[in-house]
């Protein structure tokens, strides 16, 4: 997996066959400064944008292939005991409106260099039932993390915030709140130079514009209702200096985007999951101690925790559901769930390279 946020890749061995799957080990491997550019550059027309897509998804092939083959080697297992790999990819483009996502990798390059079969582009089949291809991940919720009791909500605060409803007694639902911590590190990176805001520690030396948060939040995709989904497509910097004056100081505004992210979440949980007892947070914005504090705050009524609580670790939920989802792929099985995509119907996603 590896996502909005362009941090690098989170590689996981899953075993399936007993519930809950098993997480064999895991590996992380980061992205070098230039790939990580290469790919925010090909987010907006650019010259010869076609040949440097290409070029790009050879590079992030050699990268997955390059993890996969560290984390086979950690555990001493061999390409032969492995039934396949499920690569997400790197969205490039998200854009449901006008029927397409764009993921790179080359998963042909990603098969041929390990030898393992690879499942990946999961996303277009639901959008070409009419669905936004996203978010995915609530239909593994749905398996992994529902009780029968009481009423839990999901929240994988990465690059972009989704949340996965799970009523006791109802219809799993979901969809993106907006920007997790694409904009946070973003800033974060101009000014201070680091990749992210370690625990929201320069968030905590600001203070919130409410001018500037009332603004961002005018932002129409905030009201708008479920299926939807988002990327960086329209939360970036350039959305962002549309909002700002100029003149506000850097950590000011990184504690107004905190609370951005932190508002927008429990907004939609009060709107959209009603009666909702527990918040468990995953992804990297789960370890902003800020930004948890605030969703406390803003959700008193609900008990806040990570789904590492549950047995899950959280940095790395979202690669197991794309494990799943290939596992799902493999066996002939629909895996999205159109009340959270807006498909017509259920649909088998992903495209099978064989080793």
């Amino acid at each position: 997996m590896s996502g909005t946020s362009l941090d690098g890749i989170d590689a996981v061995l899953v075993a399936f066959g007993q519930s809950p799957p098993v997480l064999i080990s895991q590996y992380y491997l980061p992205y070098h400064g230039t790939l990580k550019q290469a790919v925010l550059d090909l987010h907006q027309p650019t010259y010869n944008e076609l040949h440097q897509t290409q070029l790009v998804g050879n590079q992030l092939a050699q990268l997955y292939a390059q993890a996969v083959n560290a984390l086979l080697a950690k555990i001493n297992y061999t390409a032969e005991q492995i039934t396949a790999i499920g690569c997400h990819g790197q969205t490039i483009r998200h854009c449901p409106e006008h029927g397409y996502t764009l993921q790179i990798g080359n998963a042909a390059l990603l098969a041929e260099l390990t030898g393992i079969t690879v499942v990946s582009d999961f996303r277009s089949r639901d959008i070409a039932a009419g669905g936004q291809g996203a978010p995915l991940v609530p239909a593994f919720h749905d398996k992994l993390l529902r009780h029968s009791g009481r009423h839990r909500v999901i929240v994988n605060i990465g690059g972009i915030s989704n949340l996965t409803n799970l009523p006791p007694q109802g219809s799993t639902s979901g969809f993106d709140c907006g920007p997790g911590n694409i904009l946070m590190d973003a800033w974060c990176l101009k000014h201070i130079g680091k990749p992210y805001d370690a625990d929201g520690t320069w968030a905590a030396t600001g203070k919130i514009l409410p001018e500037l948060l009332v603004k961002m939040l005018n932002e129409p995709y905030f009201a708008l209702p479920p299926p939807k989904s988002s990327g960086r497509d329209l939360f970036n910097m350039a959305w962002l200096h549309n909002h700002l004056r100029g003149d506000e100081s850097p950590e000011d505004v990184q504690a107004t985007l905190t609370e951005l992210t932190s508002r927008t979440i429990a907004q939609a949980i009060d709107t959209q999951c009603n009666d909702a007892q527990d918040i468990y947070l995953c992804g990297g914005g789960a370890h902003n101690l800020v930004l948890r504090t605030r969703l406390a705050a803003l959700l008193p009524c609900c008990s806040v925790q990570t789904t590492d609580i549950l047995g899950v670790d959280g940095d790395y939920l979202e690669a197991i559901a794309f494990a799943w989802l290939a596992q799902q792929t493999l066996l002939g099985q629909a895996a999205n769930l159109p009340l959270v995509t807006g498909a017509a119907h259920p649909c088998i996603l992903g495209a099978i390279y064989s080793a």
